[in-house]
């Protein structure tokens, strides 16, 4: 009887991924509403946000601090769930999924590039790479491979055994690129990818993220410098949780 609680529970847990045909949005997002709170004192941080990206699109987010781009980023990678509305990720109607859920399409859906880099401090830039992949279940040879064609993607196959603080701020950002990228996700989600970085590790880093567009990746940039936002292929404005 245990034993059969426990088919059922995982069972539960497992999120089944439908084809998607390349005329599907990678992102679908119709009248997304998200509220804090509530009475006199809510805050309405999305007022019935529209947004779609197609395949292979490079959009950038852009927004003033308040604007609502960093709970829209939340929700885009499923850290979040709206308060209204409806959201696609690759056909999928996230909605419908539990925490345990949400955590396996970020893994198998979602590549995330943060500001801060987030890599572990006492593990080589190749086991930040594989992280993923240990999360996602896939083991050994294999699973160094993929991570070592993840690095040598973003230029640093000579770094796979340097720890974080052997590498630049730059490098740091490029090994977070290959993280996210290892897993084969169909969205590339960057939060601000240059705020720690200098100008020759933006444009190195920014350069990446070109390259990846012109190679048919879907990516979603968050960002306030208008500069970086030139780099995509479209720019969206956020203002007071509206798109302008």
């Amino acid at each position: 009887m245990r034993s059969g609680r426990k088919a059922r529970a995982a069972e539960a847990d497992t999120v089944t991924i439908p084809a998607v045909s390349a005329v599907t949005p990678v992102i679908e997002v119709r009248g997304l509403r998200k509220v804090y709170g509530s009475g006199p004192t809510a805050v309405h941080a999305l007022r019935g946000v529209d947004l779609s990206v197609t395949q292979g699109s490079y959009v950038a987010i852009m927004g003033a601090s308040g604007s609502g781009k960093s709970t829209l980023l939340n929700v885009l990678g499923c850290l979040d769930t709206p308060s209204a509305g409806r959201y696609r990720l690759d056909g999928i109607d996230v909605r419908q999924f539990n925490e345990n859920q949400l955590a396996l399409v970020r893994n198998r859906k979602i590549g995330f590039v943060f500001q801060s880099f987030h890599l572990l401090a006492r593990a080589s830039a190749l086991s930040n790479v594989e992280l993923p992949l240990v999360y996602a279940g896939l083991r050994g040879a294999r699973r160094r491979r993929r991570a070592l064609a993840a690095l040598e993607l973003v230029g640093l196959s000579d770094r796979a055994g340097h720890r974080p603080n052997e590498l630049s701020g730059g490098q740091q950002q490029r090994v977070a690129i290959a993280r996210a990228l290892v897993t084969g996700p169909a969205m590339l989600l960057a939060d601000e990818p240059t705020g720690n970085l200098d100008s020759t590790s933006s444009d190195e880093v920014l350069t990446i993220l070109d390259r990846l567009h012109d190679a048919g990746k879907t990516i979603v940039l968050i960002t306030h410098e208008t500069d970086v936002a030139a780099r995509a292929q479209r720019t969206v404005h956020l203002l007071d949780g509206t798109i302008q």
